[in-house]
């Protein structure tokens, strides 16, 4: 039986950090005021320049050294992101040439926001388990930095995102006691507006449209209780799901890793699951939400700080816009 084990990870984050106190001369807020409410301390800016693929490139060579690989064995690519280089075509397309991937290896873009990963995963697992590759390049990359509204009307969103890219590499095993053993996908787009950007798009025409500008419409909005309470639900649900399909029980698992979007929610979500902090792993505080690059960022981190040994029962599980969540448990 054909397994997905992930062979490579890598992460890359820009140089420049931007703290609370930074951002208290942007908007009326304070350091006090973020920690309490997110966790979060720090997190990192582009200088403006650089574009996802361009902080993604350095985390996909990083994975494909890890790995033993070159750009040359990837033979597909599964791009995860909520901002991309530029509306069309996706960015898969774009990191293909700067990687120096073989021209042809097809690019897939995944735009599930905070759970792009878990879906990307998701969805490479069942292409190898079938077969079809035998190396999925899995990459999450954000800048989320240029689209944020930096002012009092945009303040509770903005202090919570930060810029960054992660990747892994997929590859088969023959052996069924290792790599994925399960993984879920779920939605409710009922729920869709509670965190949206709701312009520019097609329901406005002209596409690009200056009211919807002078009215913040094109910044990121969020009902964040909303958002808090099905977090806090839907993530741990999703967690008990695989741990079911793979025979498996909360106690078993070594390390747990959640969407980084708010540290109570990921508090939260391990006191549900009756998780010790000793198999819980948060770095929120130090990057900020990255939205799809969270999670691979944080498992390369424990990759490379020897946190993971082979045999580990490794749970991942997200939650976001959508709404949409998964968990995904592998045997390291």
């Amino acid at each position: 039986m054909l397994r997905t084990i992930i062979v490579g990870t890598g992460h890359h984050v820009p140089e420049r950090v931007v703290t609370n106190n930074d951002l208290s001369k942007l908007m009326t807020t304070s350091d006090e005021w973020i920690t309490q409410r997110t966790g979060i301390k720090e997190r990192h800016f582009t200088d403006g320049t650089e574009c996802g693929t361009d902080l993604a490139k350095v985390a996909c060579e990083r994975a494909l050294q890890m790995a033993g690989r070159t750009p040359a064995d990837v033979d597909l690519i599964i791009y995860a992101t909520l901002s991309p280089d530029h509306e069309f075509p996706g960015s898969g397309c774009f990191i293909q040439p700067k990687l120096g991937i073989t021209p042809g290896t097809p690019a897939l873009d995944v735009r599930n926001q905070c759970s792009g990963f878990i879906y990307g995963l998701h969805v490479g697992d069942a292409l190898i388990r079938q077969g079809l590759y035998k190396n999925v390049l899995l990459v999450g990359a954000e800048v989320h930095s240029h689209g944020l509204d930096f002012s009092d009307r945009g303040r509770d969103v903005a202090v919570l995102f930060g810029d960054g890219a992660a990747a892994v590499l997929l590859s088969p095993v023959e052996d069924d006691s290792r790599g994925v053993l399960a993984s879920v996908i779920h939605s409710d787009g009922r729920s869709a507006r509670d965190l949206w950007l709701e312009a520019p798009g097609c329901f406005g025409k002209p596409r690009v449209n200056l009211q919807h500008v002078e009215e913040g419409r094109h910044f990121p909005r969020m009902e964040g209780r909303k958002v808090f309470v099905n977090a806090i639900q839907k993530m741990p649900e999703a967690v008990q799901e695989v741990l079911a399909r793979a025979g498996q029980k909360v106690e078993d698992l070594s390390l747990f890793i959640a969407h980084q979007a708010n540290l109570r929610i990921c508090d939260g979500v391990a006191q549900r699951l009756g998780l010790p902090p000793d198999k819980v792993y948060n770095n929120i505080q130090r990057y900020g939400n990255t939205t799809a690059a969270s999670i691979p960022l944080a498992l390369d981190e424990c990759v490379r700080a020897g946190r993971l040994k082979q045999g580990d029962l490794v749970c991942l599980a997200a939650f976001g816009a959508g709404y949409t969540w998964g968990a995904a448990l592998l045997r390291w």
